[in-house]
């Protein structure tokens, strides 16, 4: 396989509840937020961020709302699930070959539900835990993004569980795991 040219870093926020009226298996992906990385130089080259309109839960809970900052009239006026993921392989097309990179697991996990409910196939071919690889590089336990920052002394810039601010902040721990190449 051919050695990834840059990183994705990719952050998903879905829909959800705080009193199970949405099972994990119907949360459906509301923000895409992605930040490319130049694998020579571990700098951010480009942005994507997208709104989606859920389909399953097309009402946002008051706790999905108040946990994201979006808005319902940030999903109403959104791409479909299919239109936004179109968009995503788009973007992504100039960088040629690349690394999906997320903290932990769920967003790989969540594309993944994503593309199953709407019949698309998954767009990535290979998938970095930066969660693992950060605690791994750093003898540390998994933390969370804020947790982990703090750990090499950076504070979170933006707004929390907001897909383009996580992608951001995850994007600038991900030098901690990869050395820039020589």
């Amino acid at each position: 396989m051919t050695q990834p040219s840059h990183l994705l870093i990719l952050d998903l926020e879905a829909t959800c509840s705080n009193d199970r009226s949405i099972p994990p298996p119907e949360m459906e992906t509301i923000e895409i937020g992605a930040v490319m990385v130049d694998r020579a130089t571990m700098q951010p080259v480009d942005e994507f961020q997208t709104y989606i309109r859920p389909v399953r839960h097309p009402q946002l809970t008051a706790f999905c709302a108040e946990l994201t900052s979006i808005l319902q009239e940030d999903v109403d006026g959104a791409p479909a699930f299919p239109e936004a993921i179109a968009a995503l392989r788009a973007w992504m097309v100039p960088f040629g070959t690349v690394l999906f990179c997320s903290w932990g697991d769920y967003d790989r996990k969540q594309l993944e539900q994503d593309c199953a409910q709407h019949g698309l196939p998954y767009p990535m071919a290979e998938h970095l835990n930066l969660k693992v690889a950060f605690a791994e590089a750093r003898g540390h336990k998994k933390k969370g993004v804020a947790g982990a920052l703090k750990t090499v002394g950076l504070e979170f810039q933006g707004t929390h569980h907001r897909g383009i601010d996580d992608a951001r902040n995850i994007a600038r721990l991900a030098t901690y795991v990869f050395e820039p190449a020589s």
